[in-house]
């Protein structure tokens, strides 16, 4: 299986072998399993303090054969926890249980739940590897992004592509390779959220445009990180979740020659 390797120009200059995880077999299935465990590893733990609404003096006698002031059976009164009081253990405010002010939450979480969902290694070698061969089927790539017809998938820019510095040489290059139209469809799709996630950083839904993979961190990172949908990676760093954001494999991607290259050594 060979592909076209473009100048920043967007002329084709010559062809080169893909690596064989381009004809990996497509496993959505698999691809989701990888993409909710890498999801459900960022889940800090959380949970309440085990003595939260329990500090206090409140207990429940609950023998017939107690001294008035202290029965708290068969006085006409809810059979609960109260306050240690003065003028007898009746008198005291109930507290300790769920449903008095102050008291214990009923199934409060617990920092020791597992939530990461696990996911075997060779499983998720296998999810990204079918997500990579997803991204060069073009049936399925149409389906998220918006492409021009005489396009052909997967798309390989050579390696000074990962030298430039300046956010406008990189927008002009991608007009160039003709993806630029995606990045317009993307920066439109950007809009608010509801609800109070807007006051705590999470303003904007944004809809995901093209991921460039390059081999090494250079000075491409900080030049596309500020275009609408556009992630930038190297293959090191290469996961389920970039290439099947949502769990839906068929990203748009370009990649250097030499992360092609590098690819193939790592698979």
């Amino acid at each position: 299986m060979k592909a076209d390797v473009f100048s920043l120009e967007g002329k084709k200059t010559r062809e080169i072998e893909l690596p064989v995880v381009f004809e990996t077999e497509l496993n959505p299935e698999l691809i989701k399993r990888a993409v909710l465990s890498i999801q459900s590893a960022r889940k800090q733990p959380k949970g309440n303090n085990p003595k939260a609404g329990r500090q206090n003096t409140a207990r429940y006698r609950g023998w017939r054969h107690l001294p008035r002031h202290e029965r708290t059976i068969n006085v006409g009164h809810a059979r609960l926890p109260r306050l240690n009081n003065r003028r007898g253990l009746l008198f005291g405010r109930v507290a300790k249980v769920p449903q008095a002010v102050g008291g214990a939450r009923a199934h409060p979480p617990k920092a020791e739940k597992k939530t990461k969902e696990e996911i075997n290694k060779k499983e998720k070698k296998k999810a990204l590897q079918s997500a990579i061969a997803a991204s060069a089927l073009k049936e399925l790539v149409g389906k998220r992004h918006v492409l021009e017809e005489k396009i052909s998938l997967p798309v390989i820019v050579e390696d000074t592509f990962e030298d430039i510095k300046r956010t406008k040489e990189i927008l002009k290059i991608l007009g160039a390779l003709k993806l630029s139209a995606d990045i317009k469809n993307a920066k439109s799709k950007r809009r608010k959220k509801a609800g109070k996630g807007k006051k705590r950083g999470r303003k904007y839904k944004q809809k995901k445009s093209i991921l460039i993979v390059t081999k090494e961190n250079k000075g491409v990172y900080k030049a596309a990180r500020n275009i609408s949908g556009v992630d930038v990676c190297t293959v090191k760093n290469l996961n389920a979740e970039l290439l099947a954001p949502g769990c839906l494999p068929g990203r748009l991607a370009l990649w250097t020659e030499s992360a092609v290259r590098a690819l193939g050594e790592k698979a």
